[in-house]
């Protein structure tokens, strides 16, 4: 990759709300690196997508591989060029989906999988790659999480722990990585209906429970998510520091 553009390295990057940002950031001139797991039979709808970035003049790089691997991190980190990284943005998702009682109620495992899966690998990510120096000045560190952070959703009690984890390291990395340049972010989109949404026990009630809520009468896009991603990566965003911004549309005021 050229050490001349920044580059933004996304961890989840196939499909919904990491995808739309990759394009965005893509169209907007920005390099693009996704780590992602993608079944065979949605390779080629990526690979369509990842023409359309390249269309703009940039480099895309992609590595269908386990981003919660330590080989995958130190792979990934060894091929990119020094000072490059402009943006990180953590947009796995995985995780157990369980009530907390049942035959298939939550256990330790499924916890201590999403746990990591959707918090405490954006630090693993993080802390790589400043051990690597291929964070370029002013870099921008990015999380997404949900309203689910501080709400009780059928099944959700797995991922929404792993929200308020992403959202505690936020704090932190945002104060201590502060004297190293980078500003940390997290960005909290309204209901979408991505894969992993739909994945939600009971998701179409909340979708249906969104779009009421929501002054504009709709649910929130991928793009509009993307959107944010990409206005936080702007120099005008350098005093944005240890946040978690809304991209819904005002959905949570209700």
């Amino acid at each position: 990759m050229s050490k001349q553009q920044h580059t933004a390295l996304i961890l989840g990057g196939s499909s919904g709300l990491g995808l739309a940002s990759a394009m965005k950031l893509a169209s907007e001139g920005m390099n693009i690196c996704i780590v992602h797991r993608t079944r065979k039979t949605d390779v080629e709808k990526l690979n369509e997508a990842i023409a359309e970035m390249r269309s703009h003049g940039v480099s895309v790089a992609e590595f269908n591989k386990d981003a919660l691997k330590k080989e995958t991190i130190d792979g990934v980190v060894g091929s990119l060029a020094d000072h490059s990284i402009k943006v990180l943005l953590h947009s796995i998702a995985k995780g157990s989906l369980k009530p907390l009682h049942g035959d298939n109620s939550l256990n330790k495992q499924d916890l201590e999988i999403t746990l990591h899966a959707m918090g405490h690998s954006w630090l693993e990510w993080t802390q790589a790659l400043f051990k690597a120096n291929k964070f370029s000045e002013n870099a921008r560190n990015l999380a997404f999480t949900s309203e689910g952070n501080a709400k009780v959703w059928p099944g959700y009690a797995a991922v929404s722990a792993a929200k308020a984890t992403l959202e505690a390291l936020m704090r932190s990395m945002a104060v201590e990585y502060a004297s190293l340049g980078m500003t940390t972010n997290c960005i909290q989109a309204g209901a979408t209906e991505t894969a992993s949404f739909k994945m939600i026990p009971g998701s179409e009630l909340l979708a249906e429970t969104a779009r009421k809520r929501n002054p504009f009468k709709r649910l929130t896009t991928p793009e509009d998510v993307a959107n944010v991603v990409y206005l936080l990566s702007r120099d005008e965003a350098q005093w944005i520091n240890g946040s978690v911004i809304k991209a819904d549309g005002g959905e949570s005021l209700r």
